[in-house]
């Protein structure tokens, strides 16, 4: 295949990216998927929106993350994916907790991203236990999952997290999901961990792991390394997304960009990824505890 330029980049062949099966699923997903944060959550930059988008399907990205509480995210998919929305996974959520409000929100959804069909719905946000008892009651929000399911609307259900561990770990005991996209980053270790309680119960359930904020939701990686330059209990962005998609189980990683730039520079990343060992493992969580209360600052007071 001859290589695509664009802006003087080369894009390598699609077919040379590494993949992995999100959980049981049956899909196969790039290491790197775009999420709807970045310049796609805003508001009137259409046109830098969708140069994002179609770079990362120029590169392969198959997987593609969105929300109706990200702005304008969905709106500029609509804009940008046309015939090739059957090149991903589409994935977007509910912050709704009842059958009708997200059911309204199903269908305000499909009409901005221009689809019939949602690859994933998730339940967004899970933070507390009121969540899920108003989720799972009668007129709940699952309710909806279900039926939108049922009718060929979506194709797989799953939930999101990043406040509280437990508030996850009941979730899954209450439904069969089929995926769960979790705050994943060299810091979580630290407090609160969902690396050691959400991503084991995960695995024993065959669940595909989506991992966000592997940069600490921008403050876990600056330009030149963790909270100043680079050897300053600093990590760079290889060795933070490295470091999620070295933990076991975890499918792919979302991450939101600014511009083509950063899609290419996070393709780098994935397509040069190779497992890191323990003791690798253990020096980035070491160098992160000093400043890991503000990295994981998403996650519930202690």
């Amino acid at each position: 295949m001859v290589p695509l330029v664009f802006d003087k980049y080369i894009v390598s062949d699609p077919k040379s990216l590494p993949t992995r099966p999100l959980g049981n699923t049956g899909h196969k997903v790039t290491l790197f998927a775009l999420g709807g944060e970045g310049v796609l959550r805003t508001h009137g930059r259409t046109q830098e929106a969708v140069r994002v988008i179609h770079r990362a399907l120029d590169h392969g990205v198959n997987y593609c993350d969105t929300a109706p509480a990200y702005e304008s995210s969905m709106d500029y998919y609509g804009a940008a994916l046309g015939e090739r929305r059957r090149e991903i996974f589409l994935a977007s959520k509910t912050h709704n907790r009842t059958r009708d409000g997200s059911l309204r929100l199903l269908e305000d959804s499909l009409r901005r991203l221009r689809t019939d069909h949602l690859d994933l719905w998730q339940l967004h946000d899970l933070r507390t236990m009121r969540d899920l008892d108003v989720i799972f009651s009668k007129g709940g929000a699952i309710e909806a999952l279900v039926e939108a399911r049922d009718e060929g609307r979506v194709r797989f259900l799953g939930i999101t997290g990043h406040y509280d561990p437990t508030i996850l770990l009941e979730a899954m005991r209450r439904f069969d999901f089929d995926t769960v996209l979790v705050a994943l980053n060299a810091a979580d270790v630290h407090r609160l961990s969902f690396i050691e309680t959400v991503l084991p119960e995960a695995a024993r359930r065959g669940m595909g792991v989506i991992g966000m904020k592997v940069y600490g939701a921008g403050t876990l990686v600056r330009r030149h390394g963790l909270f100043g330059r680079v050897g300053e209990s600093g990590i760079s962005t290889d060795e933070a997304m490295g470091y999620v998609l070295s933990l076991p189980s975890v499918s792919t990683v979302v991450i939101g960009c600014q511009m083509p730039a950063e899609v290419d520079d996070n393709m780098r990343i994935a397509r040069e990824f190779v497992p890191f060992d323990a003791p690798v493992m253990c020096n980035l969580e070491n160098r992160t505890q000093r400043k890991s209360a503000s990295v994981t600052g998403y996650k519930r007071p202690a």
